[in-house]
């Protein structure tokens, strides 16, 4: 059985893409992606991975500012001729779901979210890129819309949805009118072991941009003078993000896994605070015996066991330092959380999701695939 695997772009490794080395390890299947940054792919799983891109990959400065190209998505994705596949499995945030295929091909998506910037972070989106008014913002609107509706339509070309969480699953039913199986990403938990003791410090870790909002974080503790933060991680927030920090918070810059997993260890808590699909970071805290402070909405729900953490239910300054305050007066047994974290580790990963495409491939050579529409 020929599988072909769609992911919308290989320029860096995050979530999306040990979700997509898990898939390949199951399907070993052909690689068909927008863009591809071979150099930023050294050193990792893909490094000597064969990768199929788009016309989009020899535009200029396409590995870097692939961004730019954003209205040529649609038309790229669907340049990929897959006819000869039996199996296509699409690993979606943007446009790889988009993939045209016959009625001879069983295509499932696993969906990280529907296209943010298009749907539920639009004016969010338009704000922080300053479009909301004048003639480049007529533009940018008249473009997200149209991705919109190309978005909307091509949902249809898939015969089967997994969500990464049951949020993401609301998400696509209210946006594609469409049931989704909820797969949670595996987790690398035997990556961290719980630590023999804790330092007197908490840590956040992330790329510092908007919505993750670091810059709550730092705020809150510049304020809580006789608390330590280590603030892990870079990215275009970094000036504000240095303006905002008082003494007590450091800021380490980017910092490789082996040097983020003692940190993480050995800290009071992780902080959370951003409205995220899912959040690897918290459940590597939790595999570490770390409690983890997390905004209470979204994937953290989920993600945070309920004797593993502190929620604050309003992404202000106020309702952190209150949830802070509430931590330091709570104790948490590590086994526990290294417990929860478990549950999402990548071996219960592979093993539900080939269970899944196994089970669609049976329904689709029978020709009893249910209708999951709506």
């Amino acid at each position: 059985m020929r599988t072909a695997l769609v992911h919308d772009w290989l320029v860096s490794i995050g979530g999306g893409e040990k979700a997509l080395q898990a898939i390949d390890e199951l399907f070993k299947g052909d690689i068909y992606t927008l863009f591809h940054n071979p150099k930023s792919m050294e050193g990792t799983y893909f490094q000597n991975r064969e990768v199929i891109t788009s016309f989009l990959q020899k535009m200029p400065f396409a590995k870097k500012k692939y961004q730019t190209y954003l209205p040529f998505f649609p038309l790229a994705i669907e340049g990929f001729d897959l006819s000869d596949y039996d199996l296509v499995i699409s690993s979606s945030h943007c446009a790889a779901k988009g993939v045209l295929t016959h009625a001879e091909q069983l295509h499932i998506c696993y969906c990280y979210t529907p296209m943010r910037y298009g749907w539920d972070l639009y004016h969010q989106y338009l704000d922080i890129a300053n479009l909301k008014h004048g003639v480049k913002g007529f533009f940018a609107k008249l473009i997200l819309h149209y991705l919109r509706l190309w978005d909307k339509s091509s949902a249809s070309r898939v015969d089967a949805f997994m969500a990464i969480s049951n949020y993401v699953a609301r998400r696509i039913a209210k946006v594609y009118g469409r049931k989704a199986e909820v797969i949670y990403p595996g987790v690398n938990v035997d990556y961290y072991s719980v630590e023999g003791s804790k330092d007197d410090y908490y840590v956040t870790a992330s790329r510092l941009v908007p919505y993750k909002r670091i810059d709550l974080i730092v705020e809150a503790f510049s304020l809580m003078k006789d608390k330590k933060l280590i603030v892990v991680g870079d990215g275009p927030e970094m000036g504000k993000i240095k303006k905002l920090a008082g003494k007590n918070v450091e800021l380490t810059g980017y910092l490789p896994d082996q040097s983020l997993r003692p940190l993480i260890g050995k800290a009071k808590a992780f902080v959370f605070a951003a409205l995220e699909d899912f959040g690897i970071l918290p459940v590597e805290a939790q595999a570490a015996g770390t409690p983890v402070i997390a905004f209470g909405k979204g994937g953290s729900l989920e993600t945070v066991g309920e004797r593993c953490g502190v929620f604050f239910q309003e992404q202000t300054v106020k309702a952190l330092c209150e949830a802070i305050s509430r931590f330091e007066k709570m104790a948490f047994d590590p086994s526990v959380l290294r417990a929860h974290a478990a549950q999402f580790s990548i071996e219960n990963f592979k093993q539900k999701f080939k269970r899944f495409v196994e089970d669609k491939l049976d329904q689709h050579k029978a020709g009893q695939l249910r209708d999951q529409v709506f």
